[in-house]
């Protein structure tokens, strides 16, 4: 009897010793993965995406309860890769700082994400307060499926219209998510009651209040 324990005994700590010495080499294997030459340089990108993106930034962010990174990193997709200033800030940039009219760029803060920017029969949504009406897993299906959830053009098609939602649908959850966070993470605005010329001869757009 006493023979079998001792088996019983010897044969559990050499079963836990393999266990314990698998999960150190996995420990090991992971490390130098992330070691590597390719994830070290995918991390410094990584790194380099998010401070461009706070520096980027045109509007405060509030950071309290959120994800420091991912909010930096949003700000990189939204303002330097996504182009969404063009389409859902009307006018998208100031009149002192119209960069096709040659002036350092300066985006238009005050009504920035606030929407109306007409294309024929659709005008531009705002996305300023979209995570207060949307949970993340229904934005992305607006952004993997074009789903509308208001449903605003429902005679033409039950899908967004104009926004690019079949390009943004190859991203990432991981960069989905983050443009979800730095949304989350500015001030709502409202839109420009209307857009005109400041005079006859001038052409440029500007915001009246």
């Amino acid at each position: 009897m006493r023979a079998q324990r001792l088996v019983v005994a010897l044969t559990v700590t050499f079963v836990m010793s393999i266990g314990w010495v698998l999960t150190a080499a996995d420990a090991r294997n992971e490390q130098k993965a992330d070691d590597s030459p390719v994830a070290q340089n995918n991390n410094k990108a990584e790194r380099s995406r998010i401070a461009q993106g706070f520096e980027i930034a045109p509007v405060p962010l509030d950071l309290a309860g959120r994800d420091r990174d991912l909010v930096g990193l949003g700000s990189y997709l939204v303002n330097a890769v996504g182009g969404c200033n063009d389409c859902h800030t009307n006018p998208s940039y100031t009149h002192q700082g119209n960069p096709f009219a040659g002036l350092p760029k300066q985006v238009n803060s005050a009504h920035y994400l606030a929407g109306g920017t007409p294309f024929g029969p659709f005008v531009s949504r705002n996305i300023t307060d979209v995570t207060e009406e949307h949970s993340f897993e229904e934005f992305l299906q607006m952004m993997r499926e074009g789903k509308d959830f208001d449903l605003r053009h429902p005679q033409i098609s039950p899908l967004l219209q104009v926004m690019p939602w079949p390009v943004y649908q190859d991203m990432t959850d991981h960069d989905l998510r983050a443009i979800y966070e730095y949304l989350d993470a500015i001030p709502n605005a409202t839109r420009c009651a209307s857009v005109g010329p400041l005079s006859p001869t001038q052409t440029d757009p500007t915001c009246v209040p």
